[in-house]
Order: structure tokens, then C-alpha cells, then sequence
């Protein structure tokens, strides 16, 4: 598959990194590709790539950080790579977390660049493997959604890009530009836990539709589209992992705190 947004952008730097967080993310992932390292975007800026080219996205908003994640055995090469691009490591962080996450700072720019190691991981896993590199740029649409519907204390950015996403992308069974609701259906049909919090954020994503100032013919075609992975998640044969823990449900916490980092 080739890039999202055709060829990787061009950063234009006025120092060591670019002053444009889009543009920056396309030059780390580019200076990885350089040196023979497997390294996909997600979060907002991934989103953000992915939107259709020359298509204004259903939502703006500004975004700060950079998220990344690499194939395992590669940390040494990755921290070479990352604090030869500009950016100072956390390294009491990285000393303790780095078998599975990574912390860099761009000072100037008040800017975060996230690694995480092989998987992610935050209030769920969600499992990677071999999808990890199914596209070239970040992590398949449907992974890409579930990192943002995993969210149990979802704000108002995450919202934002839950939609967008939703809005610029059909849902079906394959991957490519179409969201793989297949994909997240199973993974939620083995995981309560991710089942019960991604069945939550729909929910907030409908209502807050009814909040929103979209015209009716999106808030429309969202309506349609959650309703659509609500049915996708509902018809994914659940496991026996999976109906064990449903006889707990709320009475024990089915999510983990992600760790606070100053």
C-alpha cells in the first residue's frame, strides 16, 4: 500500500526538528526508513495522515505530541535514531519502561515523541503482531481506532479523532483506507475488558453527536457508521475467556491505570 498521503512530506527545519508536528512526524518516520528500522505512527498526527489528500478533516485540531511504535529488538537503534534527530530522553523512564515504552522530549517545541516497544499498551493491550506493519505509514485503520476507543477517560482531542476517523472511513471486513470492523470486533469478542470500554466510548461518541455543531448530513453518516461497528462488535463470537469475565462485569475493574508522566 503506498502512503496515505502520497509521498512522505517534506519537513522544512528551523533547527533540529521541524516547527510543523505533521511534517516532523513524516521526517522521523522517514529517518527510520533511511535506516532500515520498522516504525508506524498512531495517535492524532497517524489520524490526521490519513485523512483523504487535498480533503479538509471533519475535525481541526491542533496537535503537540508524536506516537510511534517499532518492531522489538530494536531499542538500541531506535534511541540512536530518535536523540540524533533532536530530542533528550527521559532516562529514568526509559531505564525502567524501555523494554515497552519509550519518553523524548523536544524542548523548543514543548513536544513529546512516545515510542512504544512491539505492542500497545495504555487502559488496554491492544495486541499488534504481524498487523503491525500491514500499512506502510501507521498502524491499520481498525488498530488505529481501538488505541482511541480503549480510552476510559476520553477527552474532548480523542473524541474528536474517533470521529474524524470514522467519518473519512468506511467500515468493512478488509484493511487498506477501509476500517477492518471485523478486526475490532474479534479483538473485543476475546477481551471483555477492551468490550466493555469500547462499548462505552461508542456510546459517548453517539451522544455526543447530539452535542455537536456538525451539519446533519455527517452527524448522520456518523450515526450510521457507529451503529454499524456496535453490530460488527455484537456479532463477533465471544470467547470463553471472554464469558467468564462478563459474569464479573462491573464489580471489579476491568481497565488499567496508564502511568502519569511529569
Amino acid at each position: 500500500m503506498s502512503d496515505p498521503r502520497g509521498a512522505l512530506m517534506d519537513a522544512e527545519t528551523d533547527g533540529p526538528t521541524a516547527s510543523d508536528v505533521i511534517a516532523e512526524a513524516c521526517r522521523l518516520l522517514r529517518a527510520g526508513r533511511e535506516a532500515g528500522l520498522e516504525m508506524r505512527l498512531l495517535g492524532g498526527v497517524a489520524i490526521a495522515l490519513r485523512v483523504p489528500r487535498h480533503v479538509a478533516p471533519l475535525i481541526q485540531r491542533d496537535y503537540n505530541d508524536i506516537d510511534v511504535v517499532v518492531t522489538g529488538g530494536i531499542r538500541r537503534a531506535v534511541e540512536t535514531l530518535i536523540t540524533s534527530a533532536g530530542y533528550r530522553p527521559n532516562q529514568e523512564f526509559n531505564a525502567l519502561h524501555g523494554n515497552r515504552r519509550l519518553l523524548y522530549y523536544d524542548d523548543r517545541r514543548g513536544r513529546q515523541v512516545d515510542v512504544f516497544v512491539n505492542a500497545f499498551t495504555m487502559c488496554h493491550a491492544i495486541p499488534l503482531g504481524r498487523r503491525l506493519l500491514a500499512d506502510e505509514t501507521t498502524l491499520p485503520l481498525a488498530e488505529l481506532l481501538l488505541t482511541k476507543l480503549q480510552i476510559v477517560e476520553l477527552n474532548d482531542k480523542d473524541q474528536s479523532d474517533i470521529l474524524t476517523l470514522l467519518y473519512h472511513h468506511a467500515l468493512g471486513d478488509q484493511d487498506g483506507e477501509v476500517i477492518n470492523a471485523r478486526q475490532i470486533g474479534a479483538l473485543c469478542a476475546r477481551d471483555w475488558g477492551l468490550w466493555r470500554t469500547t462499548g462505552m466510548n461508542v456510546e459517548r461518541s453517539v451522544a455526543a453527536l447530539g452535542q455537536s455543531s456538525l451539519a446533519d448530513d455527517a452527524a448522520n453518516l456518523l450515526a450510521a457508521r457507529l451503529a454499524e461497528l456496535e453490530q460488527y462488535i455484537a456479532a463477533a463470537p465471544k470467547t470463553t475467556k471472554w464469558k467468564l469475565r462478563a459474569r464479573v462485569g462491573d464489580r471489579v475493574q476491568w481497565y488499567d491505570e496508564p502511568e502519569e508522566v511529569d
